[in-house]
């Protein structure tokens, strides 16, 4: 089944008139739905409606002349919603909490895998703020392979998780959720906060094709989701579980890199996938996070003094990664939940410098790229 995505001019307001004209229009072809989607980003916004069905006969030009219409993209490919379609559609990203997360952009999520105590969350506020980082993974529903294992201290620490970021100045955190209910529980307890910072939910790899579960973080838009690729399904397979919760009406998605479960990485506790970083950006708009801590599993120095995490970030960076989600913790050996892994809140600025000269490095090969391009 194809599609057509009828692309408005930027910042047309969704209660202007050329909405309406269009999906009047597309009522008049038998089969036909239309979707409204606004789409905002950094510097603009912009409204795609998206014609579903039988669109293969429809002529663009019935919608290319109606004014306010700044393009019509037939589209075959899959991810319809999220989708570059030969380059056709721009990558606009979105804005949260002031923060802007779109294909260019770098933000570093420091933080608990699992929040266990209120000292230290607090501790790894208090860094966070030292290091000017307002971005953090803090998690309180935590899915484990045991039923034995700690499963995360859920709704009970919400409410001193919420006070304590918004006292140290944190943004966003990072929030996996299992359940709708868990939705309902950050919503109510953020309100009673009075909203000091924001959450983005986190869909885990074991729910990766929960496909229920991505209906419902799709249809409420007060959170962005965080989607991290299924430890053991294709790359093709969890891009189409993205695009759940885009048709469903959320398009505020960001894929996490977090590597795939099979024997061939060891000694890592799974094969590193960020080669695929550019290629999720080649296929979709979506801006694209990586999870080294979960990819190594363990904290190891190599001979040149560097930890496998640090290399890994490395790797991810250097191919245009635009979020690195990290586990760190005060105090490693009394983490009640990957300790192991999880870098000491000592090694948050090294780490960061780390960081920003690989990030330079690929800035200035994107740069290097761009004038080669133009020469040619």
């Amino acid at each position: 089944m194809s599609g057509v995505i009828v692309i408005l001019k930027p910042d047309t307001p969704r209660d202007a008139r050329a909405v309406k004209a269009v999906t009047d229009r597309a009522a008049t072809f038998p089969g036909v739905t239309a979707r409204v989607h606004e789409v905002a980003g950094s510097t603009r916004s912009l409204i795609e409606i998206y014609l579903i069905g039988s669109t293969a006969t429809i002529p663009t030009a019935a919608f290319e002349e109606i004014d306010g219409v700044e393009r019509v993209v037939r589209i075959s490919e899959k991810y319809r919603m999220l989708g570059r379609h030969k380059g056709q559609v721009e990558a606009v990203g979105f804005e949260y909490q002031g923060v802007v997360f779109d294909q260019d952009s770098l933000h570093v999520l420091p933080g608990l895998c699992a929040v266990d105590t209120p000292e230290h969350a607090e501790a790894m506020f208090r860094a966070l703020r030292s290091a000017g980082i307002a971005t953090t993974r803090m998690g309180a529903y935590k899915p484990r392979t045991s039923p034995y294992d700690f499963q995360g201290l859920g709704k009970s620490c919400l409410p001193w998780v919420f006070e304590l970021a918004g006292k140290y100045g944190i943004r966003v955190i990072a929030m996996e959720v299992t359940h709708e209910s868990h939705i309902s529980e950050i919503n109510e307890a953020l309100d009673a906060a009075g909203s000091p910072t924001g959450v983005m939910l986190q869909i885990g790899t074991r729910n990766a094709q929960n496909f229920e579960l991505l209906k419902f973080v799709g249809q409420q838009n007060r959170f962005p989701v965080l989607f991290k690729r299924g430890m053991g399904i294709t790359l093709e397979e969890s891009l189409n579980a993205c695009e759940y919760v885009a048709s469903e009406g959320n398009r505020n998605i960001i894929l996490c890199l977090r590597g795939m479960k099979t024997n061939l990485g060891d000694p890592h506790r799974n094969f590193v996938d960020f080669a695929h970083v550019p290629v999720v950006k080649r296929l979709t708009r979506l801006p694209v996070a990586i999870d080294p801590s979960h990819s190594v599993g363990r904290k190891e120095l190599a001979p040149d003094g560097l930890t496998d995490i640090h290399h890994v970030t490395a790797q991810g960076v250097i191919a245009g990664a635009n979020m690195v989600l990290v586990d760190f913790h005060p105090n490693p050996s009394k983490a009640l939940c990957d300790g192991p892994q999880a870098l000491t809140v000592e090694e948050l600025g090294p780490y960061l410098e780390d960081i920003a000269i690989v990030r330079d490095a690929y800035l200035k090969r994107r740069a290097a790229a761009a004038g080669a391009t133009a020469a040619a």
